[in-house]
């Protein structure tokens, strides 16, 4: 193959592969814009700073819970809780949502946490327990039996408390009587030794 062929298909490739070619364009206005654009790219790429310098505003998690009082512990658990996956650090559940009945943050309506929560479903709550926890009624008879025999000890307690006391009392009563008792009858003895000894002196 000569070089005069080569020359040729080198130049068509280059006209098919680039159409807006400056060289290649009869037109002189097509080829000032595509100097111009060429310009433009130039400068663009160049005065910009490099990636990174700057540091762009990045949404935080907890930026979607309003600032107040109610809502600080909310965030502050928002602001060092992994963001990657579904993760419960600490077996704490993480929870962007807003309760409609407290308004707060972190629960959803019909959660636990709510304080609103045991108002109306007391009666559900106890119902869903009984029924989701076999040893429910158990623990709730065992209960019962403890503080009825708890309740016995210290009615025992208090019977027998009191009843020592009588016992004390009346025991402390006799005593006190049986003294005066022996305090009468030396009292008689010693004037009974009297009248003797002055009989016998009489005589």
């Amino acid at each position: 193959m000569s070089g005069r062929k080569r020359k040729r298909r080198r130049e068509e490739e280059r006209s098919s592969q680039d159409p807006q070619d400056p060289q290649g364009s009869p037109d002189p206005l097509e080829r000032i814009r595509v100097h111009t654009k060429k310009l433009r790219h130039f400068e663009t790429f160049y005065e910009k700073p490099p990636p990174g310098l700057i540091k762009e505003w990045e949404e935080k998690p907890e930026d979607c819970i309003p600032e107040s009082e109610e809502n600080e512990d909310a965030r502050n658990f928002l602001a060092s809780a992994p963001t990657k996956g579904l993760w419960m650090p600490l077996g704490k559940e993480v929870k962007v949502m807003q309760c409609w009945r407290c308004k707060r943050y972190g629960h959803r309506t019909g959660d636990k946490e709510c304080p609103f929560f045991t108002k109306g479903n007391q009666k559900l709550e106890q119902f869903r327990v009984a029924h989701e926890d076999p040893m429910y009624d158990l623990i709730r008879e065992n209960k019962r039996n403890e503080k009825e025999s708890r309740i016995q000890q210290l009615q025992q307690l208090l019977q027998d408390t009191t009843s020592s006391d009588s016992d004390s009392s009346s025991s402390s009563s006799n005593h006190h009587h049986s003294k005066k008792k022996k305090k009468k009858e030396k009292k008689k003895k010693d004037k009974k030794t009297k009248q003797k000894k002055k009989s016998r002196r009489q005589r």
